[in-house]
């Protein structure tokens, strides 16, 4: 009898500690990583390695513009995400809006290997609530097949329905897309001039109407891919990850110019893990992890200490990294007044509506 009770004894003292410990461990599996960002935008490899890394499971959801992004968060996501990725003209509106919470740099080290010319910019001086990235263009995207040798690099193939060869799509970008007619018709990319964003807006309304449509995210590149489209209005990374997939498909910045955009990660004002969240940011600025992701994507890398690990081919092609003349034509999106920013979305908003 009184080794079984000392059996018992036992056997009751070991459950005891097992439920001391019990919740930690599964607290820590529990760890969950909300990412909410752009379609086709990271290797999955690289969110394995994360969970591997930090006992966490990331669950990834999808947007395909910007503006969907601010309206998820403000339908309550503000408080679902832990990670979010606005491109850089997004971000003061997402302030203005109480959106986004400052980054805790302590947990972010790897802040230091971002390259110079993409910190302290004008959307966040102080880089208080984004750390890039990464970075590209908006362009052309068309079918090599479908097109003759010799037609002009221009926005004309777009907006010109004497260039139009075959079909074509627009992206359901409103500052891109608003951007490229500004340009084409000789304006400010960031023009806010009422007499010319009346011009843009007839422009964007009459190309509508002739094209297949407005598309998010990878769908011009996935209707290059299906033959639906001979041309589209892309991002670079997607037409050249197209590329890959069709060798058919090339792409290009327009000889007026174009859009040239950063992406950034930020944390929006209610996540409900932000240590995770400060965690996995400083995760993708690591060398190799910022290699590993522009690699994949396509699109270039801030990241001035993951450079040495680009592959040498992409490192060359001017599409994914623009030579000093296609810089000189490349604009950034501008930080807009409030004010400025309504006179643009109810442009978008006629020309969506058309």
């Amino acid at each position: 009898m009184k080794k079984w009770i000392a059996s018992v004894t036992t056997l009751l003292c070991c459950l005891l500690t097992l439920g001391t410990f019990w919740p930690k461990t599964t607290s820590a599996q529990q760890q969950t990583l909300n990412l909410y960002i752009w379609s086709e935008y990271i290797d999955p490899d690289i969110i394995t390695a994360f969970e591997a890394e930090t006992n966490s499971r990331v669950v990834v959801s999808l947007y395909e513009s910007n503006e969907d992004m601010v309206a998820k968060l403000q339908g309550g996501g503000v408080s679902q995400y832990d990670i979010v990725v606005p491109t850089d003209y997004i971000v003061p509106n997402m302030l203005e809006l109480g959106l986004l919470q400052p980054l805790n740099k302590d947990l972010i080290p790897n802040f230091s290997n971002l390259g110079e010319k993409f910190v302290s910019l004008p959307f966040d001086p102080e880089n208080t609530y984004t750390a890039a990235y990464q970075w590209g263009t908006t362009g052309i995207g068309y079918r090599r097949d479908r097109l003759p040798e010799d037609f002009e690099r221009s926005w004309g193939l777009i907006f010109d329905p004497e260039q139009q060869v075959g079909p074509f799509v627009m992206i359901d970008d409103m500052r891109s897309m608003i951007g490229a007619a500004a340009i084409y018709l000789g304006f400010d990319m960031n023009t806010t001039v009422p007499s010319e964003l009346r011009q843009i807006q007839q422009l964007l309304i009459e190309t509508k109407r002739r094209s297949a449509g407005l598309i998010g995210g990878v769908g011009g590149k996935n209707q290059l891919v299906s033959g639906t489209a001979n041309v589209a209005i892309v991002y670079s990374g997607d037409a050249l990850q197209a590329a890959e997939e069709t060798p058919e498909i090339g792409y290009f910045v327009p000889q007026e110019g174009a859009n040239i955009w950063l992406d950034t990660l930020a944390i929006p004002a209610r996540a409900p893990n932000p240590e995770l969240a400060n965690r996995f940011i400083n995760f993708i600025l690591e060398p190799e992890i910022g290699a590993q992701l522009s690699n994949y994507n396509r699109f270039a890398t801030p990241n001035a200490a993951a450079l040495p690990m680009i592959e040498p081919e992409d490192l060359e092609n001017p599409a994914i990294y623009p030579d000093e003349e296609i810089l000189a034509k490349l604009t950034y999106s501008s930080v807009l007044s409030g004010e400025e920013m309504r006179l643009i979305d109810a442009l978008w908003t006629t020309v969506k509506s058309s």
